[in-house]
């Protein structure tokens, strides 16, 4: 197969780096890119947000599948406009997307089908009204802009100042623009986060492996919201148990409800869950692979991802059998200086080949671009360094192993990715390099 992959993160290089290896795939190429992708398969330049030149790209390479990392793309119906020239795309429709492109969308879809998520305390897209519904809401409480906001559309606190501020900046300052002109405020749950993905054609599934990722900014989950600083994967996050009441109260019901709502899904599905001790219950639904959460699922999928993909996409998915490595992976985000206010742009990166040779390491390239013959930063999110261990342990000490040989002046990571799984005294490495 010839494939496309449509994105620039560290999510698409980790797509790629898998497509790469697969029997099944003669040639790569990846629209937009960046510069550590390009040291690997071939990039074209494209407007990722524009459906008709994406649409036209593909058709002009012959390609036999497109893969769509982000959810933009997807929002903006890239299905429909592959669908209807007759060209072969992993995505949901547009209608489908909403899912991710709405809160308010999503959770109306949710209240509907049944399936268990968080109480809604009220929906405004008037400010002085968001501000009155705080007086009668219980906390925690959760903010969500309605719409796409990179990750940082979400607000959780206890602080009747720090939800006025939020509201603030969404409603009258337009800090998220159109995104945050309605809000959605829900209650807060408690419990552990699991990110469960699925590889659909709409009818069978196939799971992913299960992760977990850490999106404040600063250790010990302090700091702002991001688009995720770290993630790691195990088997035993999730028992079968577990998984069979997911299926059974989450994933066999929306699926079962976009068909009834005549919403085809084809492609990757995100659910962003809390394990409550009312059991799982459904913060998020994203609409492709969750980043970082790919990074270090895709160290585990040791199956053709390629025809996986290519069988969902046909809507032929029922007899593909999916395996997954018992070891644990793990990765590891470096962000730039400013991160994720106002990053620090064409800072030079320094210590790539001396990581690249720690044994059992993936690096891979997030917001970076070649100056010459030097490597500097050109994002928020910089780098993320993964590592697959026998486990959870060894795949952390391997990763920040691989850490401590990468220079940016000025950048920041987190050094407790999967820290909360070892028994005490089990340290991670002895002193990663901020």
């Amino acid at each position: 197969m010839k494939i496309l992959v449509i994105g620039s993160g560290a999510r698409e290089h980790g797509i790629v780096w898998k497509l790469a290896r697969c029997a099944s795939v003669e040639k790569v190429w990846c629209s937009l890119g960046n510069a550590g992708i390009a040291r690997d398969v071939e990039c074209m330049p494209l407007d990722v947000n524009n459906v008709s030149a994406a649409a036209d790209l593909a058709e002009r390479l012959s390609a036999d599948l497109t893969i769509v990392g982000p959810e933009l793309p997807l929002v903006l119906g890239i299905a429909d406009e592959f669908a209807k020239r007759g060209l072969a795309l992993l995505g949901p429709t547009q209608a489908a997307a909403q899912l991710e492109g709405s809160k308010v969308f999503a959770k109306e879809f949710m209240e509907r089908h049944g399936i268990p998520t968080a109480t809604v305390y009220g929906i405004s897209d008037a400010a002085i009204d968001a501000y009155t519904a705080l007086d009668s809401v219980k906390w925690p409480l959760v903010i969500k802009a309605d719409g796409l906001c990179a990750g940082k559309g979400v607000l959780v606190t206890s602080s009747v100042h720090e939800a006025t501020e939020f509201l603030e900046r969404l409603l009258e300052k337009g800090e998220f623009g159109e995104a945050g002109q309605r809000v959605l405020l829900e209650e807060g749950l408690e419990g552990d986060e699991l990110s469960y993905i699925i590889l659909t054609d709409g009818k069978d599934f196939i799971p992913m492996a299960p992760a977990r990722d850490h999106k404040r900014a600063y250790d010990n989950d302090l700091g702002p919201n991001t688009g995720g600083m770290g993630a790691y994967s195990t088997d035993d996050i999730l028992p079968r148990d577990l998984e069979k009441k997911i299926i059974d109260t989450i994933v066999q019901p929306t699926l079962a409800g976009l068909e009834r709502d005549g919403m085809a899904y084809r492609g990757f599905l995100y659910f962003g869950l809390m394990l409550t001790p009312e059991g799982p219950k459904v913060l998020e639904y994203n609409c492709r692979l969750g980043d970082p959460e790919t990074e270090a699922i895709l160290l585990r999928a040791d199956f053709d991802l390629a025809q996986a993909c290519m069988d969902a996409a046909r809507g032929e998915l029922g007899n593909f059998k999916a395996r997954w490595s018992s070891d644990a992976s793990v990765c590891v985000v470096i962000a730039s200086e400013g991160y994720p206010g106002n990053p620090r742009m064409g800072v030079p990166i320094t210590g790539l080949d001396e990581a690249a040779k720690v044994p059992d390491s993936v690096i891979l390239h997030a917001g970076t671009k070649l100056v010459g013959d030097t490597y500097v930063t050109n994002g928020g999110r910089v780098l993320v360094v993964c590592a697959r261990g026998e486990n959870l342990l060894a795949a952390c000490r391997t990763a920040y192993d691989a850490i401590s040989k990468i220079w940016i002046e000025g950048s920041h990571y987190r050094q407790d990715i999967g820290v909360r799984k070892f028994a005490k005294g089990q340290a991670v490495s002895e002193a990663p390099r901020a």
